[in-house]
């Protein structure tokens, strides 16, 4: 299984073929991805802050786990190896949506993603590898808004994409009673 790879994708995510991940960042290919976001019981969301090694974004907070699957997978089973790799648990992954983005990264690095995002629940021990995660939190939705409003350039761009979607899809599911 080559991770260095990324399947590219056009904007109906057909693949049209792999690149090396880096030339894909640097070039702004369309490649396929995921991010994954796991609710706990309480409805707050385990949120991770990227080592500050990453090759981007690196020390900003984000989404449980994200990554770019691998073409001898199904995407959801890479995901939920990536998933218990990273932060150290499993959980079963529900497919919410697909989005498309394009974001300039520090290092002259482009993320141009078709990007799959996926949903879970979990209670138990987190143990992220901390070759990936500086650290990690679960938090309501309400205090990753108010978080996001006051200091957007605390996450990553992709989580500041998507995350309203999620947390209204997740208010849909979850009425206040």
């Amino acid at each position: 299984m080559d991770r260095s790879m990324v399947i590219l994708v056009d904007e109906e995510d057909r693949p049209r073929g792999l690149a090396e991940k880096m030339d894909a960042h640097l070039r702004g290919e369309l490649h396929r991805a995921f991010s994954i976001f796991i609710f706990n019981d309480r409805g707050e969301l385990l949120l991770q802050q990227r080592a500050l090694d990453k090759y981007h974004s690196g020390g900003l907070w984000t989404n449980t786990c994200c990554s770019h699957p691998v073409e001898e997978m199904k995407l959801e089973d890479f995901a939920r190896l990536r998933l218990k790799e990273e932060m150290g648990f499993d959980a079963p992954l529900e497919k919410l949506f697909d989005f498309l983005y394009r974001a300039d990264m520090e290092n002259g690095l482009i993320e141009h993603e078709f990007d799959h995002v996926l949903t879970g629940s979990y209670n138990g021990t987190v143990s992220p590898d901390p070759r990936e995660v500086l650290d990690h939190k679960f938090l309501s939705l309400d205090e990753i808004s108010d978080s996001l409003d006051k200091f957007p350039q605390l996450y990553t761009a992709w989580f500041r994409m998507v995350f309203p979607r999620v947390k209204k899809w997740y208010q849909l599911q979850h009425p206040r009673s």
